[in-house]
């Protein structure tokens, strides 16, 4: 498995709850240029329309040396594709107040197909949000005295 974006901001901003793996739709230029690393999920969440769900927000940079006169949308919507089952548990949960869709990190598998790794999640608060850095603090303290132990 081949990580090649990660959403650093999600984990920060939201207390992840359920994971889950979806493909992508794409064209030929956006596989190369996620290939090539020219993503950022940084600002991008799932919402669902008509039922199906789609990534928005997600930027992919045009490469060139793909065709220059086909530039598909930078930020276009892109379709995502899941189990029927999965749809209808997001869509249930992401409908109630305080949870929503988050993708996590992007990635080609074994088969050498591009999946995204999304994420039922529930936003943090402030207060929250100050907690886990101490305790990520604390935490990186703690192992760095470890380390010094032995």
């Amino acid at each position: 498995m081949k990580v090649v974006a990660t959403n650093k901001k999600a984990y920060h901003d939201f207390e992840i709850l359920d994971k889950y793996e979806a493909g992508l739709v794409l064209t030929g230029s956006e596989v190369k240029a996620i290939r090539a690393g020219r993503v950022n999920l940084k600002d991008s969440f799932v919402r669902f329309v008509k039922g199906e769900p789609f990534l928005f927000g997600m930027h992919i940079s045009h490469l060139d040396s793909a065709n220059p006169y086909f530039k598909p949308d930078e930020k276009r919507p892109r379709k995502l594709l899941l189990h029927k089952k999965e749809i209808n548990k997001l869509l249930g949960k992401s409908s109630e107040k305080g949870y929503t869709v988050v993708p996590l990190k992007l990635y080609f598998n074994r088969r050498n197909l591009a999946k995204v790794e999304i994420a039922l999640a529930k936003g943090k608060t402030l207060h929250d949000k100050r907690e886990s850095l101490k305790r990520k603090i604390l935490d990186r303290e703690a192992r760095a005295a470890l380390k010094d132990y032995r």
